[in-house]
């Protein structure tokens, strides 16, 4: 009988440790960036050594699913004077679009930029162009119209202000911005 009594005591010591040790400062976590995570727990019956039964409940998260934010969504390039999308950009719009449909509540701006070449009222209308052509494609691919808004900056915001191809080719864009 004092056996038992001990047996019980150390058990219950080890769980109370175990618990202690598990409970210290776990790290917090930035709930702009995470979702709650869902668990399921299960229960296994089995023996121990001594010939008790015992049961262990273990947790099992579920598939960790994060928040995207606006900087997860990757800006895409044009060639000179046009707002056709190319096979590079489709394939990084579709990346954007599964981010999007993953986080509906996520709404973005889509800007569309120039480089310095062209007039004013050239740039604005084709920077109009070429994110009204990124928009469409992303609905194209499932992402809900209501989280899209586009805008053209022109030639307002380059990247690069030098005047060389090589600038020119990184203005020539369209960026997600928060909406």
């Amino acid at each position: 009988m004092r056996n038992f009594r001990m047996l019980r005591f150390a058990l219950v010591l080890a769980i109370v440790t175990l618990l202690a040790v598990g409970c210290a400062k776990k790290p917090t976590e930035d709930m702009t960036t995470k979702a709650p995570v869902a668990s399921e727990q299960t229960a296994d019956t089995g023996m121990n050594d001594s010939g008790m039964t015992e049961t262990a409940i273990t947790e099992t998260p579920a598939m960790e699913k994060t928040m995207a934010t606006v900087s997860d969504l990757t800006r895409v390039y044009f060639d000179f004077d046009s707002y056709v999308l190319s096979d590079v950009t489709r394939a990084t719009l579709k990346q954007n679009a599964m981010i999007l449909k993953s986080t509906p509540m996520l709404k973005v701006k889509i800007e569309g930029h120039c480089d310095e070449r062209g007039s004013d009222d050239y740039n604005l209308a084709l920077g109009e162009q070429r994110a009204q052509s990124t928009m469409d494609y992303l609905a194209s691919l499932g992402v809900s119209k209501s989280q899209m808004s586009v805008v053209s900056m022109g030639e307002l915001m380059p990247l690069d202000r030098a005047s060389n191809e090589e600038a020119w080719a990184k203005n020539r864009r369209a960026e997600f911005r928060a909406q």
